[in-house]
């Protein structure tokens, strides 16, 4: 995920630069809501751009993960956009909860830990050790076996 982040933060970086050089902000403040949305799209095409392109984005390759749904390769866009909007629910509805009820920001940092920790936790008692994004949609991480094959050589 440091890593997935990594390469998020220059994606954000260009889409955030191209967003203020489109509306000529001046501040990372002006346009807020835009931007965000902006964001989460920009990061939604990343990943469904890469997922459906060979199930691997380049932190995926480099860990030998790749995505598959079902017992194909490939995974269809549908599936990718259910996907990455899957991987946000936890955090989205913390984020409009916490939003509603106009929680104290210390109250509402602790509800968003809660909402990145926990879900990861939960796949440790899947017997597959799947997220549950992916046990609902069929997809699953495996290891990448062609990437096994030529290490081994």
């Amino acid at each position: 995920m440091v890593y997935e982040a990594v390469l998020l933060f220059a994606v954000g970086f260009i889409a955030d630069w191209l967003f203020d050089t489109l509306t000529q902000s001046r501040s990372g403040l002006a346009h807020i809501a835009g931007r965000r949305i902006w964001l989460f799209a920009v990061f939604g095409v990343y990943f469904v751009y890469f997922w459906t392109h060979g199930g691997q984005t380049l932190p995926m390759k480099t860990w030998r993960i790749r995505l598959k749904w079902k017992d194909r390769d490939a995974v269809p866009k549908t599936v990718a956009v259910l996907r990455y909007f899957a991987c946000w629910f936890f955090i989205l509805t913390t984020t409009a909860i916490a939003h509603a009820l106009a929680l104290a920001p210390e109250v509402e940092a602790a509800a968003l830990c809660a909402a990145l920790v926990l879900p990861p936790l939960a796949m440790l008692i899947d017997p597959d050790k799947q997220f549950l994004h992916d046990r609902l949609l069929g997809t699953r991480l495996v290891n990448a076996p062609e990437l096994e094959a030529a290490l081994t050589k």
